[in-house]
């Protein structure tokens, strides 16, 4: 399974009981089978022209309503994350995964190289953050860099942490112990995975790399708008409401008022920059008549200077 996807599902799947999984199971092995047999739906799951994210809102769509919450959250992350021809084979390794989990009472996490097993943690801190509000996310970052320094600073510390021989149990409760009364909930759970997803001899550089990916999600979080004019509470709310179908993310607004843009709005949220804007359009228009002219000049030759 795609790093990120299993810690994903780690996440998501470690919070159900038994009649919650039990659904979810079904609803996944429902979906498996509804792959292979419409080879409409396969073929527009793996059509690689679908940007990534478009993919996991269409998946979204589709199943909300139909399948449980949770399964709509896997379904679409799964969409979204892998590559396209990989997505109906990520259905199926989810659905194994929830029935392993059903059947055993554990998921099993083999063990990654470094760079992936970041990714596994990534994946689960994705999952974790969706509900956690704009406002938190600074404490949590604070608290995962300073737990990092913490065992950055204390031998001992590093001793149990990044002995890879160590019990999970042992490593675990030094974590809890030591975070766990005056820590931040999420940033607990964070800490915790690091050790339980996590490469126990890198432990340090997964919780900075930790902070600074909890500093990225955050800003998939906030959309910074550039409009040309004021923006209604209406506009507001189906613009925030189309991007977080986009994202899959709650997204807050930030507005600002441009007039030189002349009309529309100039969306940024996380990577992804929608250009909406009359002057946007005319610069793309421009473009495209300077290319123009260059072909014409092209086929033209060389000018005559008799």
């Amino acid at each position: 399974m795609l790093a990120k996807l299993e810690g994903f599902a780690t996440a998501l799947l470690g919070r159900l009981s038994g009649d919650d999984l039990a659904v979810v199971v079904a609803d996944l092995r429902a979906l498996v089978d509804t792959v292979r047999d419409q080879r409409t739906f396969d073929t527009a799951l793996t059509d690689t022209s679908i940007a990534p994210l478009s993919r996991g809102a269409v998946v979204r769509d589709l199943l909300t309503g139909r399948v449980s919450p949770t399964t709509v959250r896997l379904a679409a992350y799964a969409a979204a994350e892998s590559p396209a021809p990989e997505v109906p084979r990520s259905f199926e390794e989810l659905a194994h995964a929830a029935r392993t989990l059903a059947e055993t009472g554990a998921f099993d996490l083999p063990g990654l190289g470094l760079l992936e097993a970041r990714h596994r943690v990534a994946g689960y801190a994705d999952a974790v953050l969706e509900d956690v509000a704009i406002e938190r996310f600074a404490r949590v970052e604070t608290e995962l860099f300073e737990w990092a320094r913490t065992v950055e600073a204390s031998p001992e510390l590093r001793r149990v942490l990044l002995d890879r021989d160590a019990p999970l149990g042992s490593r675990l409760g030094l974590t809890d112990d030591l975070l766990g009364a005056r820590g931040d909930d999420v940033a607990v759970a964070l800490a915790r995975f690091v050790v339980i997803g996590g490469r126990p001899r890198d432990v340090i550089g997964t919780l900075d790399f930790l902070v600074d990916y909890v500093a990225a999600v955050r800003e998939w979080r906030v959309a910074r708008v550039r409009s040309a004019r004021p923006l209604d509470e209406a506009s507001r709310e189906a613009l925030r409401a189309s991007l977080t179908a986009l994202t899959g993310l709650p997204v807050e607004l930030q507005v600002d008022v441009e007039p030189d843009l002349l009309g529309g709005v100039l969306v940024q949220v996380g990577d992804l920059r929608l250009d909406a804007t009359t002057r946007g359009r005319l610069g793309t228009l421009r473009d495209a008549v300077a290319a123009t002219r260059g072909l014409v000049s092209a086929l033209d030759g060389p000018a005559d200077n008799e």
